[in-house]
């Protein structure tokens, strides 16, 4: 496991200076709550942004916890490394097991777009047809149901 110390002597991770601490941490408790309102108002007509609003609600609550807990602020590779710091900072496995499905899915949807992107000049994107749509939809609302909502209640009870 990846100690904080090393985060912070590689620069990914700093302690949040005093000053700034509640400006940070009031803007990942509106980031956050922003994040999971959108992703729920788009599922139906936007469900691949849902689904990225809802892992960015997993990740701004992350952010907060580690600031709110720890004064620790990310800095470089920011997805992996929030994800390895609440490794080493908290130890609830089913709440490591929910932020790397987030972190997963989030990802998939970054490798639909570099292909997508390659594709482009080929044809219009894949995603525009029914089924997927369709598809996209049952995706958005099992992910913010068994993955963002859960994540999200278990760190609100860890503040």
């Amino acid at each position: 496991m990846v100690k904080i110390d090393t985060l912070i002597k590689e620069g990914k991770a700093s302690k949040i200076k005093e000053l700034e601490l509640q400006r940070y941490i009031n803007f990942f408790e509106n980031s956050y709550k922003d994040n999971l309102e959108h992703s729920g108002y788009v599922k139906e007509p936007f469900p691949r942004w849902s689904i990225i609003s809802g892992y960015y609600a997993m990740h701004d609550i992350t952010k907060l916890i580690l600031a709110k807990k720890f004064r620790l602020k990310i800095e470089l590779e920011v997805h992996a490394t929030t994800i390895k710091a609440l490794k080493e900072l908290i130890h609830n496995e089913r709440l490591l097991e929910l932020i790397e499905k987030g972190y997963e899915e989030f990802l998939f949807l970054a490798n639909d777009l570099a292909e997508a992107k390659k594709e482009r000049v080929k044809t219009q994107y894949f995603t525009g047809t029914e089924y997927m749509k369709e598809e996209y939809r049952k995706r958005a609302e099992e992910f913010l149901k068994n993955i963002v909502e859960p994540y999200i209640e278990k760190v609100k009870r860890l503040l």
